[in-house]
């Protein structure tokens, strides 16, 4: 690995990167940051012996950059980077509901850009980060782009025209599971159980799911069966979920937050 890489914000997101690309066999020496604080540059030196620079700097030196600002930073950012990025480089951008075009039509026209929607579990290396390629980017570049996100989770890749849909699921998604911890829990309070109990209980059910899903490859509905008995306590519950339209409120949901990142991908924020 002879890249250097410059992660542009560092906060949650970008350090999750950051410490992935290290266990991943990345050279700190290789790797640079940029921070709006000076305590933070010197928070990450320490941690990860990685040197600090300014964005203009980091556009100079790096053949890759990772732009991980929020999404309303993205433009003053992009001032500071066009007049030093080519097109030799590989610009990455991190940011919700910013796309490829709109960082193209910044920089020098050729530029390769990847575009990718990770999630939150990146910071316990169980992302998923949904990759799209911009009009300049090769295969080369999203296999690099996998290379550095695969440190934190899964990846994969999809056309920029489903992005948005892959945000109403993944990007979006743990925050709907969080909702359905948090309302489990207050069920288990109410049926008498306390709340630590309530949650522990939670958890473990939620985490030992996810891993028959994913280690089964069995489909949802069959695993569902299989914790169904005629007459039981599943099935009452799950009459319930059917009768409240859970399953119908779920499918609006996500058509909400897809069409919600629509909205900001064409700056209407």
């Amino acid at each position: 690995m002879t890249q250097t890489v410059a992660v542009l914000g560092t906060g949650k997101i970008g350090e999750a990167l950051l410490s992935g690309m290290i266990r991943a066999g990345w050279p700190p020496a290789d790797l640079l940051v940029t921070t709006r604080r000076s305590e933070r540059a010197e928070e990450l030196h320490t941690r990860y012996g990685v040197e600090s620079v300014s964005n203009a700097e980091a556009a100079k030196a790096a053949d890759i950059l990772i732009l991980a600002v929020k999404p309303q930073d993205m433009g003053k950012l992009l001032d500071e980077l066009a007049p030093h990025v080519t097109t030799d480089r590989l610009v990455i951008s991190a940011a919700a509901g910013i796309t490829t075009t709109f960082i193209e039509d910044r920089l020098t026209a050729g530029t390769p850009v990847v575009r990718v929607m990770p999630n939150t579990p990146v910071l316990v290396d169980e992302g998923m980060s949904v990759i799209s390629a911009g009009g300049h980017a090769t295969g080369a570049h999203l296999t690099t782009t996998e290379e550095i996100f695969g440190g934190v989770g899964k990846t994969l890749r999809v056309p920029e025209s489903q992005q948005d849909a892959a945000t109403a699921l993944s990007g979006s998604g743990p925050a709907y599971f969080y909702f359905l911890v948090e309302a489990m829990t207050d069920a288990g309070i109410l049926l008498g159980l306390p709340r630590a109990q309530a949650h522990d209980l939670i958890v473990q059910a939620a985490i030992g799911a996810a891993v028959m899903l994913r280690d089964s490859g069995e489909h949802p509905v069959k695993l569902r069966e299989a914790v169904t008995s005629p007459a039981g306590t599943t099935i009452s519950a799950i009459r319930e979920l059917e009768n409240h339209g859970v399953r119908a409120a779920l499918i609006a949901a996500l058509e909400a937050a897809r069409d919600r990142s629509r909205e900001l991908a064409s700056g209407n924020g």
